[in-house]
């Protein structure tokens, strides 16, 4: 039985969020166990206050940038964050990520050594010796991501019935989104919700801006739902806007993270690429039309065991390129990137209209 466990998972917000079912199975397996989560900073807003950790352990990863014999000042930080790790005597490490480049590997072996845990789970693709229980990585879309991470704790003996995507969400955050949402006069009305970006990893998943808005002008025209633009305001909302014909709510830069859940949460559709906000939606429940391209929607697709989804995309040869089998492939596609710039409104429209039109019946727990 662990007594001190710590998850791994340095990575951006969507990868975070479909590591939650995962650490809820450790967590009821586990109650008595202390479980803390080592995350990069800016998803530390995921886990804060969710009941799955006890405690939100940051890695500073700028603070390390640069290392290197001529650049010796940066060595000391990383050593006292080593001292750290190793203090806080966790005897079992869940490594929440795939072995894909051999950088990557040095760095997640060094920071599973610093912390002298006794039990290692992780994915081995053949990389991972240094895993004591290793389970089989048999490369991006064999399973779900989702699925791999409930792999781990299954191998500790760590199970669970709720397999939803935890919701970053309080009430006092939701009252902020519903006070955004009556700004805009949609305290009673159905909307949709659009995300046009794709973060700020991969530009390469971005469907264009018009083809946004004249999807979001058909389903005006045919359901008079108005659209809700949400993301950063480097989310491409500016060009959804000048292309639009229809009426169109720019909400981007006006939410956080967990805000934005709030207005997920109260959408009647969601419709983006895919992005960390996309797999926010599916967390929120909210009906998803998820847009691929290059990366793997065998992989990534929306994890929605309790409400609909549908991914849209070309069954091109070549797609997807990224993140394929155990490489990270072309991970912004091609310069044609084809498998997007084909991509019809139409193509989109139909899985809109199938989902808003459609029954669903969620799976018995």
């Amino acid at each position: 039985m662990p007594d001190r466990i710590l998850a791994i998972k340095l990575a951006d917000l969507g990868d975070v969020l479909n590591i939650t079912p995962a650490l809820r199975a450790l967590r009821q397996t586990f109650p008595r166990a202390r479980l803390d989560a080592l995350v990069n900073p800016h998803t530390a807003m995921i886990l804060q206050d969710s009941g799955l950790v006890d405690e939100v352990v940051l890695f500073p990863k700028t603070r390390f940038e640069g290392l290197s014999v001529a650049k010796p000042t940066a060595w000391g930080p990383l050593a006292r964050y080593m001292r750290m790790l190793r203090a806080r005597n966790y005897d079992t490490v869940v490594n929440f990520h795939h072995l894909t480049t051999r950088l990557g590997r040095a760095k997640q072996r060094a920071l599973v050594s610093a912390t002298g845990a006794s039990t290692v789970v992780g994915l081995d693709n053949g990389h991972g010796r240094w895993l004591t229980l290793p389970v089989e990585d048999r490369g991006f879309g064999y399973k779900r991501e989702v699925e791999y991470w409930l792999d781990l704790p299954r191998a500790l003996g760590a199970t669970t019935t709720d397999l939803s995507l935890h919701l970053p969400l309080n009430a006092e955050e939701q009252a902020r989104a519903d006070a955004l949402l009556a700004q805009a006069g949609l305290t009673e009305r159905p909307f949709a919700v659009f995300h046009p970006g794709s973060g700020g990893f991969s530009l390469a998943r971005r469907w264009d801006p018009p083809k946004f808005a004249a999807v979001a002008a058909a389903l005006h025209r045919r359901h008079g739902i108005p659209t809700v633009l949400v993301g950063t305001p480097d989310d491409d909302a500016a060009q959804v806007m000048a292309a639009g014909s229809s009426p169109l709510i720019d909400l981007s830069g006006r939410t956080n993270f967990r805000e934005l859940a709030g207005v997920l949460k109260r959408a009647q559709i969601f419709v983006g690429a895919d992005s960390g906000v996309m797999h926010l939606a599916a967390a929120a429940r909210v009906p998803v039309v998820a847009i691929f391209g290059p990366t793997n929607h065998r992989a990534w697709a929306p994890w929605t065991p309790y409400s609909p989804s549908r991914v849209v995309r070309l069954d091109l040869d070549c797609s997807p390129c990224a993140y394929v089998s155990h490489s990270v492939g072309q991970r912004e596609g091609c310069a044609a990137r084809i498998c997007l710039a084909d991509l019809s409104v139409d193509h989109v429209l139909a899985a809109v209209e199938d989902l808003l039109t459609g029954d669903f019946t969620p799976p018995k727990s």
